[in-house]
């Protein structure tokens, strides 16, 4: 594999975001739209808050209760009885998360469980209150595929109690009734808590799949359905995921877009890396730049270069045009022609549009006289930004190139006008694109890491026939990795970091 140089924008360097070409060839595993990896530190900070600082286990374990323990051996070897125990509060949770490979992720939980009950021991009753330290390691897989669903299962649990301290208030507690206590506590606790880190693990999965799974609105022109594509894999170094992006305009058809598998670059420091693919954009370009026809007069009311333009236009008007020739301001149509493509080359993203230029005369008695209709190329000089959660495109003029499609009046040297319709270009319609681009793309909330402080790069990779994939960047696959297709040509990425 060969790979290009990175084109550093700043100098954040935690979360990533991706824009792929998408010319790597089709394998059985199809991706659409984007990929996203995510690093284990960010899955623990998303399961930290979900499960944690938003008080789902607590929750979930209040009001747990324990059976009852009976045992010998209490003050003067009185029969012991721990009636009414039960859990008043789960002190200094911590959580932690290591990915394996191909499994899922192992869940850890550590936590401190005040439990408050009634002691008899002989006829002599009072409140006890035991302290254990317990450890909760928990591996979860994603299982049953379905429309952009998952079902979560935990497919080993292991609850290890540690310290437990009990408290009387006579201080009147053997140490044989501690290992009573300790060992109902190693039989029961185990049953009773694994069965609440399954449902609070279900319940974040429906949480999670909410950010994956979203209709987003594009301004009034469409939506983007985001929807997850397949099973979530892992490696030990990032959580893969794969969604599928439907770009639909108002009324509901859709605008295609092809899919194609690619290489994620590795996270190294990141948080997460998201990839978008060349055609997904182009398709969410296509939505957003519904430009109507644009009809105006060519003064310098209008636009600066009016005068020039239409000066050097009736120099090319021929003598026998007796209708060219009138006082008449002369009437220019801007069209856009086609889709817009979006082309990502190593530091450097363009977008290829088509725009025609009719200038024309409306005649007194109704119809018009098409002086000319010429067909410009463009191509628009990329910038690229994250603000509010959305991509947000500026784009400048760059490159241009004029063609003469037709013309009434026998017009067919153009050569003059280029510099005259370039500024025309800039003047009235650049701002009328970047205008429709300003809502910028709707991204999806990944797993709901916020996108803020991004560093955006642009990486060019070459993949030729028996090339591999460097441990850890593969997607849509299960191992470490992938022989890629042959391709002809490089395969660009717009490459870029964001931090938290």
């Amino acid at each position: 594999m060969q790979q290009g140089n990175l084109l550093e924008m700043t100098m954040l360097k935690l979360f990533g975001i991706v824009f792929f070409c998408g010319l790597l060839s089709p394998s059985q595993e199809v991706l659409s739209g984007l990929s996203c990896a995510v690093s284990p530190g960010a899955m623990q900070n998303v399961l930290s808050g979900a499960i944690l600082h938003n008080g789902l286990l607590q929750k979930h374990l209040q009001g747990l209760v324990l059976p009852n323990i009976m045992g010998e051996g209490g003050l003067l070897s009185s029969p012991t009885s721990i009636t009414g125990l039960h859990l008043v509060r789960v002190q200094l949770p911590k959580l932690s998360v290591v990915l394996l490979p191909g499994i899922g992720v192992q869940l850890t939980i550590a936590a401190k469980l005040e439990l408050s009950g009634k002691c008899l021991v002989g006829l002599l009753s009072e409140l006890i209150d035991i302290l254990v330290d317990v450890n909760i390691t928990a591996n979860i897989k994603c299982t049953n595929y379905e429309s952009g669903t998952v079902q979560v299962v935990i497919e080993d649990c292991l609850c290890i109690l540690g310290a437990i301290k009990i408290k009387l208030l006579s201080g009147l507690l053997s140490l044989s009734v501690n290992e009573i206590v300790l060992n109902q506590l190693r039989a029961t606790l185990p049953g009773l808590l694994c069965p609440v880190v399954d449902i609070v693990v279900n319940l974040v999965n429906i949480q999670l799949l909410g950010t994956l799974n979203a209709v987003i609105p594009v301004g009034t022109a469409g939506t983007i359905h985001y929807r997850l594509a397949s099973l979530p894999f892992t490696s030990g170094l990032f959580l893969g995921l794969d969604l599928d992006g439907a770009v639909k305009q108002v009324g509901g058809s859709v605008i295609p877009h092809d899919s194609s598998p690619s290489a994620l670059p590795p996270l190294l420091d990141k948080l997460l890396v998201l990839g978008l693919r060349q055609s997904f954009l182009s398709a969410v370009l296509s939505l957003l730049l519904q430009i109507p026809p644009q009809t105006f007069t060519c003064t310098p009311e209008v636009f600066s270069g009016a005068s020039r333009l239409q000066e050097a236009i009736r120099t090319l008007f021929p003598a026998a045009c007796s209708t060219c020739h009138g006082t008449s301001p002369l009437s220019i149509r801007l069209t856009l022609s086609g889709n817009p493509l979006i082309l990502l080359e190593e530091n450097k993203a363009t977008v290829e549009l088509s725009v025609m230029i009719q200038v024309f005369i409306k005649r007194l008695d109704g119809p018009i006289l098409n002086l000319l209709l010429l067909k410009a190329d463009l191509g628009l000089n990329a910038r690229m930004s994250i603000a509010g959660g959305r991509l947000v495109l500026g784009l400048s003029l760059g490159s241009t190139s004029f063609s003469l499609e037709s013309s009434d009046i026998g017009i067919s040297n153009i050569s003059n006008l280029k510099p005259h319709c370039r500024t025309l270009l800039v003047e009235m319609l650049l701002p009328l694109i970047n205008g429709a681009l300003d809502i910028g793309i709707p991204l999806p909330n990944v797993l709901g890491i916020p996108l803020i402080k991004v560093d955006i790069q642009i990486l060019a990779v070459s993949v030729r026939k028996g090339d591999f994939l460097p441990q850890g960047t593969g997607t849509g696959h299960r191992g470490c990795f992938q022989q890629l297709a042959p391709v002809t040509g490089p395969c660009q990425f717009l490459f870029g970091v964001q931090g938290p």
